[in-house]
């Protein structure tokens, strides 16, 4: 019987999972919204909702603890400066799931998980954009080649 107990196993070893949830949890931090499966998801939400607490409370303890449960400097400053100014007037309920369909593959359940009040430029941190006098050489370097 599982009375009391309160983690999904996720079918993964406990390291796998740790580090599955310390993973997903810098990538939401960073980018603010993720796409993952649901039953992922649900397990992301409650730990994303009390890191965002821990970044409210601006003590040195609160500091090492969202580091060490990061292990990532930039997302750690990310939460205490950013997030948690963004919601410091709300009491909890900072991530919100979107059922987003099924995978093609094996048909599995997605979802978007996201913060409430999301930067949307935050998603765009990685792109690079491109250079118009790079894109320009290229056209010219096909039409030479073509020619």
């Amino acid at each position: 019987m599982r009375h009391g107990m309160v983690n999904k196993k996720l079918n993964r070893t406990s390291e796998h999972r740790k580090a599955l949830l310390k993973n997903m949890l810098n990538s939401l931090v960073k980018y603010e919204q993720i796409k993952t499966t649901l039953p992922k998801a649900k397990f992301l939400k409650p730990q994303a909702d009390k890191l965002i607490t821990l970044g409210k409370k601006n003590t040195l303890h609160n500091t090492k603890m969202l580091v060490s449960q990061l292990q990532d400097l930039k997302s750690a400053n990310k939460v205490k400066k950013t997030l948690s100014k963004r919601y410091e007037k709300r009491s909890g309920g900072y991530t919100r799931i979107i059922k987003a369909g099924f995978r093609y593959g094996d048909n599995a359940p997605m979802a978007i998980i996201e913060f409430v009040d999301r930067d949307v430029e935050a998603k765009r941190i990685d792109k690079k954009k491109k250079d118009p006098a790079k894109v320009e050489k290229k056209k010219e370097e096909k039409k030479a080649i073509t020619a």
